[in-house]
């Protein structure tokens, strides 16, 4: 149990807090809980934790400061969970760098399902520490650092992306002026075991395009092929 993944579950409510954390630790999980914002941070202070689940809709400081807090400092993978038919909160948490999210009322495996597929691509990611000499990809205005994850513009503003946006725009740099299919494209980036609970592509892609196009309405960089896919139109580089 030492060696198994360490979640955080943060949820103000204490009928959903602790019985997920049980269903979770069954499941083969470590699992420590915090009722608000405030105890999610001298947790993740004090312990190393592999995943937070952070429930949006909380009293004082909601979900989506802190996961656009957190996102700032790291990459620590973030599952959301969100009110259902809140369209607009899981939106703006997943543009904020969440990894996924669940909409309550939620089923426990299904949220089971997107944490073990989360970590599995959290796992094959380079980590921010130990990386400095990775490779660092420019194209259009954009460099982005492959070791650290992070993404910046010319003039210097870093953009925070989620490990599946991350994922799709290493999948087209690595394959510049070359149409993917979005089969290609799930496996490239997510791989076969985790499709059955995974985003269509063309969301991700959408997501990405408000990123970094300079008009998605009319993106540059990458381009649709209707019935075909999807390719990536900039000249790629090493910074």
């Amino acid at each position: 149990m030492e060696n198994a993944p360490h979640l955080l579950v943060v949820d103000d409510h204490r009928d959903i807090r602790e019985p997920l954390a049980r269903y979770l630790a069954k499941h083969g999980f470590r699992v420590s809980t915090a009722e608000n914002a405030a105890a999610a941070r001298k947790i993740l202070q004090g312990s190393a934790i592999d995943l937070l689940v952070l429930d949006i809709m909380m009293p004082g400081e909601d979900g989506l400061a802190l996961c656009r807090q957190l996102r700032a400092q790291g990459d620590l993978p973030i599952v959301l969970l969100t009110a259902l038919g809140e369209e607009t909160d899981r939106i703006v948490g997943l543009e904020m760098g969440a990894d996924d999210y669940v909409a309550k009322p939620f089923n426990p495996r299904e949220l089971l399902a997107r944490i073990k597929a989360v970590l599995r691509r959290a796992e094959a990611l380079p980590r921010r520490r130990g990386r400095p000499n990775a490779e660092r990809l420019r194209f259009g205005r954009w460099v982005l650092d492959v070791g650290r994850r992070e993404l910046t513009r010319e003039d210097g503003v870093a953009v925070p992306l989620s490990t599946g946006e991350f994922l799709l725009l290493t999948a087209f740099l690595e394959h510049p002026k070359m149409v993917l299919s979005r089969d290609q494209l799930l496996d490239l980036t997510r791989g076969r075991e985790a499709a059955p609970f995974d985003r269509a592509i063309d969301n991700q892609v959408l997501r990405l395009r408000r990123k970094i196009e300079r008009d998605p309405k009319k993106p540059e960089l990458i381009r649709t092929h209707w019935g075909g896919g999807y390719s990536f139109e900039a000249e790629v580089e090493r910074a």
